[in-house]
């Protein structure tokens, strides 16, 4: 009898797992879950936990054993879909981004979407010209220490923080000039919700590039936004198709399809899996901002025949649902506990340390490690301080902003420079950045190397598109220093390794 229960009790705890999700302050919420409990479980458990009512914003991102991210599907098994060994480990995320985000109802929701976009930016995927650059850090600085104070804030005490991949003299000084001088006075309510207001402007606000690439061989980012879907290529955007334009979406092995009413549009993923990745994102995001109803979500195939290929279908609500539901919110404001406040492994605050850090740290340790294990360390850290690279000058060259508006614009300048995404640190797979990349990083791997706290972070941004440049940019992260670079503006990829959280 005694053994029968001791039996019972032990597949009991078989069936139970560890759940650590890293949140965008980067603090961690850990869990259990049943083993057959489904993504919504977990995701209502972590909505509570933030006290988040407007939630459909968000989702929970993870990478599977073969190194792929995936959003975690609310209608499936936890554990079926992570296909890794426990204690599993994701990321809270924005997954929709609202297409006004100033006009979100709740401040805790408005908060959580400019951590994200505060990330975009340092990462480099939200593209900006200089002086718009300059304004966005300033309303973080204001946000995170508040009102200039010259006996608290030194020369140059903005150079203490890490806004971007890389900073300049001359942004630094502008930086602070702005703070200093134009946002005395507003709470960090209201220098978040300014953030948001510039940010929502920007021709790549809510744009988490696909690297993929077109029928003559040249590299393309594919994305998805709230107003439709997006193609960068050299300094250009070279597509823009609204949602309501956009009539099927499908994938063959590593083939993308858009048809759009007149045209058909063809990329190819670096891998199946990553191309079913991105396929699944773009029936997301036009259901979620398309439709008017989530009643008139449909199955969607992959192929032209429906009995063949994959199937999948959006599980929640949509933009317009959302936001009705968001109008109708009746509640006492909940408290919020912003970043800096409460102490992280990696995003320590100015009262728990002397550094000011707009963005997490890793370990203070110096540490030896091989390139490929290093990367794996600077995954880790979702927003740890760059590589500083040795030259000074604005890495945020100007930025032309087409309108929306008009539908039948499909090339619009975004930079003086060619949109070459940055490695923050390695696409997921490796391979997603370019098959060079991960061949490069084959012949590379395992190389020795001593990597102190600020080189445990991404590596400053490779400028140059050829294989070579991007080789030595990687070497001279190992190497503690950033090689010589052509200055020009970048978008960097939301790229965790392996099983590990992405960012």
């Amino acid at each position: 009898m005694l053994s029968r229960l001791m039996s019972g009790s032990s597949r009991s705890l078989e069936r139970e797992y560890s759940c650590t999700v890293r949140l965008l302050d980067d603090s961690e919420y850990t869990c259990t879950i049943q083993r057959d409990a489904k993504g919504q479980y977990l995701f209502d458990l972590l909505c509570h936990h933030l006290n988040l009512l407007e939630k459909d914003y968000f989702g929970i991102r993870f990478v599977d054993p073969d190194k792929q991210r995936h959003w975690l599907e609310f209608t499936k098994s936890v554990v079926k879909q992570l296909r890794s060994q426990p204690p599993f480990t994701m990321c809270f995320r924005v997954k929709f981004y609202p297409a006004d985000p100033a006009a979100l109802k709740e401040e805790i929701t408005r908060y959580l979407v400019f951590l994200q976009i505060k990330r975009d930016l340092y990462h480099g995927r939200l593209l900006c010209k200089t002086s718009d650059a300059a304004l966005l850090a300033a309303y973080i600085l204001q946000a995170e220490i508040g009102d200039y104070d010259p006996g608290k804030h030194p020369e140059g005490y903005s150079s203490k923080f890490q806004f971007f991949p890389k900073h300049s003299e001359k942004l630094e000084k502008k930086i602070a000039e702005i703070h200093k001088t134009e946002l005395s006075g507003q709470t960090p309510a209201t220098s978040e919700l300014n953030f948001l207001r510039k940010a929502q402007t920007l021709e790549t606000y809510g744009v988490d590039p696909h690297p993929c690439k077109d029928v003559s061989g040249n590299a393309a980012f594919l994305a998805f936004t709230p107003f439709g879907f997006v193609v960068l290529q050299g300094n250009k955007r070279v597509h823009f198709i609204k949602w309501n334009e956009v009539t099927k979406l499908k994938f063959e092995g590593k083939t993308f399809y858009l048809y759009e009413k007149k045209i058909i549009l063809t990329y190819f993923a670096p891998t199946p899996e990553a191309c079913k990745h991105l396929w699944k994102c773009g029936i997301e995001n036009q259901a979620f901002y398309k439709l008017e109803k989530s009643s008139q979500v449909r199955t969607v195939s992959s192929s032209n025949l429906f009995f063949k290929g994959s199937r999948f279908r959006y599980s929640g609500r949509v933009a317009k649902e959302v936001m009705e539901s968001s109008a109708k919110i009746k509640r006492e404001p909940p408290e919020i506990h912003r970043a800096g406040m409460v102490p992280s492994r990696s995003c320590p605050s100015i009262t728990h340390g002397p550094r000011l850090s707009s963005v997490p740290r890793t370990r203070r340790r110096a540490v030896h490690i091989s390139i490929m294990e290093g990367l794996e360390s600077l995954r880790d850290s979702a927003h740890s301080t760059p590589v500083r690279s040795s030259s000074h000058g604005d890495t945020f060259l100007p930025h032309v902003r087409s309108s929306r508006a008009d539908s039948n614009e499909r090339v619009a300048v975004i930079a003086d420079e060619a949109y070459s995404p940055a490695d923050s640190v390695l696409p997921t797979p490796v391979a997603e950045h370019s098959l060079e990349l991960m061949l490069l990083s084959r012949q590379i791997n395992g190389a020795t190397c001593s990597i102190e706290e600020e080189k445990e972070s991404e590596a400053s941004t490779p400028t140059a598109t050829e294989v070579e440049a991007l080789g030595g940019e990687l070497r001279a992260l190992c190497q503690g220093h950033s090689g010589p670079e052509q200055e020009q503006a970048m978008v960097c990829l939301q790229n965790p390794l392996s099983g590990g959280p992405a960012h």
